[in-house]
């Protein structure tokens, strides 16, 4: 017979692991749900130096490690699997996974998001091959040679100046004439000699045999293209919230986040979402945490 926790949380993020500890801590039989490294996206970042209690900084690793021993420490049980879908059965929800059937009184929905694309031609063909969306994951291997980030946010320009760390030049590909990040990213960008900007650009092919060996790009206000020799290109330009297997279930918006009200309660009764997934938070840990402790807080008055 399948058991029936009180409340199961689908992902192992910054916005899930902070449910898990106000549900653990409100005595909620707590199950947390991970497809893949429990911390989420979060661990991909290099330092994390603005999430408040930590002046100095933090590592994400470190901080996630903490946060799932909270969780642990409250009767949270974490295991790992991926839920393919979400169905109504009786009083409860049935969650369908790669491994298993789970029940759930209460669901939390804390998928996060993902990596978008550029839809170039080459960029599937070269991911792995010089392609890459994660810098702290892959800049070791391009020490000494020159790349590019096409992208012009916080993540964009985060990206390149760790790059800058282990490459002898870095590129940023921007669509604009100036930069809409965080102006102390910016100041960081402009102070840094191995890094250089193209304005009013956009990279419109990633060239090589096996490897990347140049990235066509073309400025958008004269239409000149260009094409420039490279080791590498990482491609930061934002997430896709990790809602697919929620279409037709709950409601979402255009850009297929979930649509939440200010208690984290989605379109159906008993589920409630939180973090990247959701449209209702920034792409921070700290906004990430506070509408997971929310959607908790809610999930906690149905029983009590």
């Amino acid at each position: 017979m399948t058991k029936t926790y009180d409340v199961i949380i689908v992902g192992a993020g910054p916005a899930g692991m902070a449910a898990a500890i106000y549900t653990g801590r409100a005595m909620l039989d707590t199950l947390v749900l991970e497809k893949g490294i429990h911390g989420g996206q979060i661990l991909l970042t290099d330092w994390i130096e603005n999430y408040p209690g930590f002046p100095d900084g933090v590592a994400p690793f470190q901080l996630m490690e903490d946060f799932r021993k909270q969780a642990e420490k409250f009767g949270a049980k974490f295991q790992m699997d991926e839920v393919r879908a979400i169905r109504r059965e009786n009083d409860c929800w049935r969650l369908v996974s790669n491994n298993d059937n789970y029940l759930a009184k209460v669901v939390i929905i804390a998928t996060g998001s993902v990596y978008q694309k550029l839809g170039i031609k080459g960029e599937e063909r070269l991911t792995g091959k010089g392609v890459s969306y994660c810098a702290t994951c892959d800049a070791a291997f391009f020490r000494d040679k020159e790349v590019a980030v096409v992208g012009g946010g916080d993540q964009a320009l985060e990206e390149a100046i760790f790059l800058s760390k282990f490459c002898r030049k870095v590129i940023i590909i921007h669509r604009r004439d100036d930069f809409r990040a965080t102006k102390i990213l910016q100041e960081r960008i402009f102070a840094n000699k191995k890094i250089q900007v193209i304005w009013d650009s956009i990279a419109t092919e990633i060239l090589g045999e096996g490897r990347v060996e140049s990235l066509a790009i073309k400025n958008i206000k004269t239409g000149a293209t260009s094409e420039i020799k490279l080791d590498g290109v990482f491609i930061s330009v934002g997430m896709a919230p990790n809602t697919g297997f929620l279409k037709g279930l709950l409601d979402l918006d255009e850009q297929g986040r979930i649509k939440v009200s200010p208690t984290m309660a989605t379109s159906q009764p008993g589920i409630f979402a939180a973090g990247d997934a959701t449209n209702a938070c920034p792409q921070q840990v700290a906004t990430a945490v506070g509408t997971g402790v929310a959607a908790a807080i809610s999930a906690n008055s149905l029983f009590f």
